[in-house]
């Protein structure tokens, strides 16, 4: 039998019980629920705090990092007096200063494909607050495999993404990006930067998503991709439907255990940014008639909402471009462009390694061909 609030409990989650969807139930709900965190910086810091905030009884923490002082313009859970402490020690005190009445269990380690499973079964929701592609994609597949569903984030610069994978019937992570990109082709935030307050609202989305799933209410953003641009302002809903082809969630998948996801992903090594014509010089070239391969390094479904295929571009996904490279006429000058701009300046780093001198990125993507040359087109 579920035992009943106690009177400082009561009071503590008042703004809960009052609401109708939530109430004394949803809160003893939430306080026998179970989150596991990966990740005790950016975004599982907002996570992190909000779910301890709102009473969910048992809350785990996967990290093996330090505290620096370079976190502290994002990583809410620790202050000045944590730096040179790890992360989950800092993150476990102050969630239990946050929460007395809540359990957290922390993991002093890096989540790998030996000991995922491990870290991972036994809780209801998992939070993916990782910032590196091998993480990401062990995540989704750990979580596939078990069953359990989890709130993706992911944020650099100004843009952020969330949506919820591995629900019943809904895609999960591959489902959307079926490869990693090459190693040095999208940069880190170190590398990138991120703006302080982006992950404070990525992940709290995600700790969102944590509370609706775990009091089933409301819809999730499974089988939604979230964008959000702090630029702009501006939210896009897209939908993202099941692959049947997916290698592990498909109708006839490949991965059934956890693999080397360092060796699948590859490193981040840093590599330079260019960034060469503006949209008037690509239209002057379209207009002229002059010879030119326009690369989109962006994704199927962003294609499917916008493209530049009356200029004569192509569709070349940045995951895939290495294996494309060879196809490409290196006679012709190339250009690149992406959404709004630092995928096409990887791109183009890529291929300048690799021979093609002449390639340039377009500075502001299809978004600024959308603001300054074609008002007509749709945005996202």
């Amino acid at each position: 039998m579920k035992s009943e609030l106690s009177s400082e409990e009561l009071v503590r989650y008042g703004r809960h019980l009052s609401i109708p969807e939530v109430g004394p139930e949803g809160q003893t709900r939430l306080r026998e629920s179970s989150v596991l965190i990966v990740g005790a910086g950016g975004l599982g810091s907002p996570a992190a705090l909000y779910l301890a905030s709102a009473g969910v009884g048992r809350i785990g923490l996967v990290d093996d990092d330090v505290v620096d002082l370079s976190n502290l313009q994002r990583q809410i859970l620790h202050d000045t007096s944590s730096v040179g402490l790890k992360k989950i020690e800092s993150a476990r005190d102050r969630l239990e200063r946050a929460n007395p009445h809540i359990v957290v269990e922390t993991f002093d380690a890096r989540l790998e494909a030996r000991n995922a499973f491990e870290l991972m079964t036994g809780w209801d929701f998992v939070i993916d607050g990782s910032d590196n592609f091998p993480t990401r994609y062990l995540v989704n597949d750990a979580c596939v495999l078990l069953g359990t569903p989890f709130a993706y984030g992911a944020i650099l610069r100004f843009e952020g993404q969330a949506s919820l994978f591995a629900a019943p019937g809904g895609p999960c992570y591959r489902c959307l990006f079926r490869e990693p990109p090459p190693p040095g082709l999208v940069p880190n935030c170190a590398q990138a930067g991120v703006l302080g307050v982006l992950p404070g609202i990525v992940g709290s989305i995600q700790a969102t998503e944590a509370i609706k799933w775990l009091l089933d209410i409301g819809e999730t953003l499974a089988g939604r991709l979230l964008m959000i641009d702090a630029l702009r302002m501006e939210f896009r809903s897209l939908n993202i439907a099941p692959d049947p082809e997916c290698a592990v969630c498909g109708t006839q998948p490949t991965v059934t255990e956890l693999i080397d996801y360092e060796q699948f992903c590859g490193n981040n090594p840093e590599v330079p940014i260019h960034a060469d014509i503006d949209v008037h010089e690509l239209q002057r070239r379209a207009a002229a008639g002059e010879a030119f391969q326009l690369i989109d390094v962006r994704e199927d479904y962003e294609w499917n909402i916008c493209n530049l295929a009356d200029i004569g571009a192509r569709l070349i996904p940045l995951a895939t471009l290495p294996a494309a490279v060879e196809g490409l006429d290196r006679t012709t000058p190339i250009i690149i462009h992406c959404r709004t701009g630092p995928r096409g300046d990887q791109a183009v780093a890529y291929l300048r390694s690799v021979g093609h001198a002449d390639a340039v990125n377009l500075t502001g993507g299809i978004l600024a061909w959308a603001e300054h040359v074609d008002p007509e087109m749709t945005s996202y």
